[in-house]
């Protein structure tokens, strides 16, 4: 476990370290990287994905053909659970009825707003706590002098346990102290998260500290503490964003793990695609399909988020560039 913890904590350094010596040959990075992003496959893939995505998860739900908590089926007698009868796909319901008689097709597209809210509020509490212990380290540690090192050592201690446990365990660990609902989904994986934006925004910071424009803004007198939030801290927040892409991918999956046991949201008559999977686990005799829509959707999602995440590193990163 120190061993993975180790090379984890060396790939997040090289990103920031690499990220901030663009920046010092005086070419706009983000001009640069969306220059390359255009010209990659992965990256439009993944962008496209993406954008389907959001469209369906803020527009779908509005045209939805079924309400996603009509038990429609059961008041009409089509399902028969007890029969072992739960119809799939026809022309007036696409993805065919679950075992509480509703419409899959529509729990599919407002449980689309819920995936995509618990993975962005997610990301946000740990991109916030995140970058709050990042850059108050990277900040001591490049600019604060010996009592500066002192306190980046301590909060990077604290990181570096964080970083060693393994990331679903953490999850479900503070999923199990909270109870189960949405809120602790999203504080579990957003926590989850802290410590690879903290060390991240921390390296870039003190990568940053060793540019000519901050011995240029200390030889004029400017305070230390402006020079880390007017200047060190916005040019550093290049692959912190990079990391809160990838960190979307990774959050939807670990969310829908919590809700597939049980640390999830407790009302199943809210659509959202880790419930909807937990839900089919006793029907997979009977209808299999119950679970396939969902991981399927889950797997795209991800794999939309990781393959642009994937592009802007490499955008981002000269080893990687082609």
């Amino acid at each position: 476990m120190t061993i993975i913890s180790g090379k984890k904590r060396e790939k997040i350094d090289r990103l920031a370290e690499l990220a901030a010596r663009e920046e010092e040959r005086g070419v706009s990075l983000w001009q640069d990287a969306f220059r390359r992003l255009r010209r990659n496959p992965a990256a439009i893939v993944g962008a496209v994905i993406l954008t389907i995505f959001v469209l369906v998860a803020i527009v779908g739900p509005v045209f939805v053909p079924y309400g996603p908590t009509d038990t429609m089926g059961i008041r009409e007698g089509v399902v028969r659970v007890g029969q072992g009868l739960i119809p799939g796909h026809s022309a007036e319901h696409w993805l065919g009825y679950d075992h509480q008689g509703r419409d899959v097709f529509s729990r599919m597209i407002v449980g689309a707003r819920q995936t995509l809210l618990v993975g962005v509020v997610a990301t946000l509490i740990g991109l916030a706590v995140g970058a709050l212990i990042g850059g108050v380290a990277g900040a001591a540690a490049g600019l604060g002098g010996r009592w500066g090192r002192w306190v980046d050592t301590t909060l990077m201690r604290i990181i570096d346990m964080l970083l060693a446990m393994p990331s679903l365990l953490l999850a479900v660990s503070i999923a199990a102290l909270l109870g189960p609902s949405l809120t602790t989904v999203m504080i579990a994986v957003g926590m989850v998260s802290v410590p690879v934006f903290a060390r991240l925004l921390r390296g870039s910071m003190i990568a940053q500290s060793n540019s000519d424009y901050v011995l240029a803004a200390t030889s004029l007198g400017v305070r230390k503490s402006k020079i880390a939030l007017a200047h060190v801290l916005p040019n550093s927040l290049a692959p912190v964003i990079v990391q809160a892409t990838l960190t979307l991918a990774t959050a939807i999956i670990e969310a829908a793990a919590l809700s597939y046991l049980g640390l999830g949201n407790p009302d199943s008559a809210v659509p959202e695609w880790g419930v909807m999977l937990a839900d089919a686990q006793p029907w997979l005799g009977i209808r299999p399909a119950l679970a396939i829509y969902p991981a399927v959707a889950i797997i795209i999602t991800a794999l939309g988020f990781t393959l642009l995440g994937e592009a802007m590193r490499e955008a981002l990163d000269p080893k990687l560039r082609k």
